[in-house]
């Protein structure tokens, strides 16, 4: 059953009451404390200024959360945009990437509106964590100038030219900035087994700065390298620049893809945290407003953050509420609290998305696959994650989703099989093939990938009856139907009869959708294969 495009803050709010509100109330403060270092990390990551990062959590956050499909969904910026959102402003400016985020949110209302949120379970696993492990590895790679305190010549966009980069600046190495950098990576890995009731990365952001601060160390801060803004986002639209709008087309489609993947993806682990079931489409008409007032309002694209959405879930949080109290407390820590970022070390900020990188990479999953999965998943799943590395996402994707197409019509191809059918085979052991007869048995679907098969082989009859036993073909499409009429066509020329057995829903309706039971008679298509043979022997008289 089809549910309704009604945001679930609605149906929680009946019976609401003080005891679900302070559950809200505490969650949603905690996830506000985990979600601001990672915020303006994650716009650090994605080439813009920190408090894009808060932009986004405030913004998108309470939209996705008053409007989604999931009770307990958190969005904001996430790691797997940063590589994404880079590249974008590095070619086509802030202007650019805020047409791009519109229009990814217009696709995903969109998606939503046709109901398309089921159909996102067609990407396969092998992709996603292909190209999330891929993702990782360049956050990683694009975070070493800064864990190092190299100095760059230039300014690399491209993994591979970071990579060239890191390579030939490495004798501007600066230990200061990797002790502060080391600290930093220190807390986040121990901190967590002393207390998990305080973010590691905030403790890592303050200690650090510290350190940075009274000990005089020479480590770039955000204050040193860029201008932070206090004040409240404010809806503003570039200027419409066709061109602008017209190159940023591909990348729209990547953040509303990956958006969809990744936000639905964060409601199935969700659901099963709390025994719910979202609303997907709901859900992708929410992440669409959400992106589209996050550009307006000057944030980066947004999506539902697996991590922040369980840690709600850990501490309470049950119904949308939450989430949108999460955006009010950042609000509030953007206005007073902003200006004391300037004093965040960069080698801090690269170690919390260290962690990130490693928390996303999916590294037990990959090799998983590696050692378990069949070859051909296995390289759809090497070729996405070398090629997000290599390239990018847009082409990782798209490469990957056709390998994985044509590898599965392979897989069915190789499935499907025609040959002649004899009595001794299986349960119809009895059953003798008349004189003047053959019989041919298919397995599998008739699609373009094997019409061929099924053409050629059933060609090299002569026999005066040909039958086609079709109790194991569970689809035909167009190419399988052409298939059907250029046998028929084969048998007429030669003045044989054609009898189909046992054909299946799918097929029989394609089979006069497409007029071709009227060619070959309603009263050739017999029920079983008994009752063909008998009417076969009748024809070979």
């Amino acid at each position: 059953m089809k549910k309704k495009l009604i945001p679930e803050l609605i149906p929680a709010l009946k019976g609401y009451n003080g005891k679900k509100f302070a559950n809200d109330l505490v969650a949603g403060i905690i996830v506000a404390i985990i979600a601001l270092p990672l915020s303006i990390a994650l716009a650090l990551a994605s080439g813009v200024g920190p408090e894009k990062g808060l932009y986004t959590a405030i913004v998108a956050g309470f939209v996705i959360s008053a409007l989604g499909g999931s009770r307990v969904q958190i969005a904001g910026p996430t790691a797997a945009f940063a590589t994404i959102v880079a590249g974008i402003v590095a070619k086509q400016g802030i202007d650019g990437l805020v047409w791009a985020t519109i229009m990814a949110g217009i696709l995903l209302v969109l998606m939503g509106i046709l109901r398309l949120g089921s159909l996102i379970r067609f990407v396969p696993y092998t992709i996603t964590t292909g190209f999330t492990s891929g993702i990782a590895v360049t956050i990683f790679i694009g975070q070493i100038k800064d864990f190092l305190g190299l100095t760059f010549t230039g300014s690399p966009v491209e993994t591979m030219e970071k990579v060239e980069a890191i390579a030939h600046s490495i004798t501007t190495f600066n230990w200061q900035a990797l002790v502060v950098g080391a600290v930093a990576l220190a807390i986040l890995i121990l901190f967590p087994k002393v207390t998990k009731k305080i973010p590691p990365s905030l403790i890592a952001v303050i200690v650090c700065a510290l350190m940075v601060k009274f000990l005089a160390m020479d480590v770039n801060t955000i204050g040193s390298l860029y201008e932070i803004s206090a004040a409240a986002p404010v809806p503003a639209l570039p200027a419409f620049d066709t061109a602008k709008i017209t190159a940023v087309i591909p990348d729209a489609i990547t953040i509303a893809m990956l958006a969809a993947v990744e936000s639905l993806l964060s409601c199935v682990v969700a659901d099963g945290m709390i025994g719910a079931r979202h609303n997907s489409n709901m859900e992708l008409v929410a992440q669409g407003a959400g992106n589209i007032c996050s550009a307006l309002f000057g944030g980066i694209p947004a999506t539902g953050a697996i991590a922040r959405t369980a840690a709600n879930i850990k501490n309470g949080g049950r119904t949308p509420i939450a989430g949108m109290i999460h955006a009010v407390v950042l609000l509030g820590v953007l206005v007073v609290l902003m200006p004391l970022a300037q004093y965040i070390p960069m080698p801090a900020i690269a170690a919390i998305l260290f962690m990130v990188a490693y928390n996303m990479s999916e590294w037990r999953e990959f090799v998983g696959l590696v050692k378990k999965a069949p070859k051909t998943d296995i390289l759809v799943l090497v070729v996405t994650f070398v090629l997000t590395v290599v390239f990018d996402l847009v082409v990782a994707i798209c490469v990957g989703i056709v390998l994985a197409v044509i590898l599965f019509m392979k897989r069915m191809s190789d499935a499907t099989d025609v040959y002649p059918w004899t009595a001794a085979d299986g349960d119809s052991a009895l059953l003798e093939i008349p004189e003047g007869v053959m019989v041919y048995e298919i397995t599998g679907p008739i699609f373009f990938g094997v019409a061929t098969k099924v053409t050629d082989v059933i060609a090299a009859s002569s026999e005066r009856v040909v039958v086609l036993r079709m109790r194991s073909v569970p689809e035909i499409d167009a190419t399988g139907l052409h298939s059907l009429e250029n046998i028929l066509a084969h048998c007429h020329r030669n003045g044989q009869k054609l009898v189909l057995s046992h054909v299946n829903d799918q097929p029989m309706k394609a089979l006069r959708a497409a007029g071709l039971v009227e060619e070959i008679g309603e009263e050739n298509l017999r029920p079983n294969i008994g009752d063909a043979l008998a009417y076969a022997a009748e024809l070979a008289k």
